[in-house]
């Protein structure tokens, strides 16, 4: 494959074999229950720690707050739908506390990938009913840079 423009850049061949699929993307939004704001980022650094020891295959585990500190959102990238598959099952029981301590509700979840039945019927399990869940599964182009 030709990569480059018609210009003065030189072209690069890309070696056959190397073409990645596309990464599993998870993005979840969820509110905070009030006055929670301390005790989420409070535990939000051991559950990182707790995530990056045990899935070595995650690409990305990020919690962001809104500027309001009402909710959160966690981005994860992985490698594909079986990453994410693993990392439900590993993380069930933090969720499930996560819930009771400091999250009140998930308000939207976004999958970019092609999931599973049963990652979908967890998820929306997990979210509880009529929390929207949209699924992005076809991939039309892209590249993930990840590393130093």
């Amino acid at each position: 494959m030709i990569v480059g423009a018609k210009n003065s850049h030189k072209h690069r061949t890309e070696p056959t074999g190397s073409r990645q699929s596309a990464p599993f993307i998870f993005i979840a939004t969820n509110r905070l229950k009030p006055g929670a704001y301390e005790a989420e980022r409070d535990r939000v650094p051991g559950l990182v720690e707790f995530i990056d020891a045990t899935e070595p295959r995650l690409l990305a585990f990020n919690e962001y707050i809104s500027a309001d500190r009402t909710e959160v959102t966690v981005v994860q990238v992985h490698p594909d739908a079986a990453s994410m598959e693993f990392h439900m099952g590993v993380v069930g029981e933090r969720a499930a506390q996560a819930y009771a301590e400091t999250l009140d509700a998930t308000t939207g979840i976004q999958v970019f990938g092609a999931p599973s039945d049963a990652v979908v019927e967890t998820l929306r399990a997990q979210a509880g009913r009529g929390v929207p869940l949209a699924v992005h599964a076809e991939h039309l182009g892209g590249f993930t840079r990840m590393g130093a």
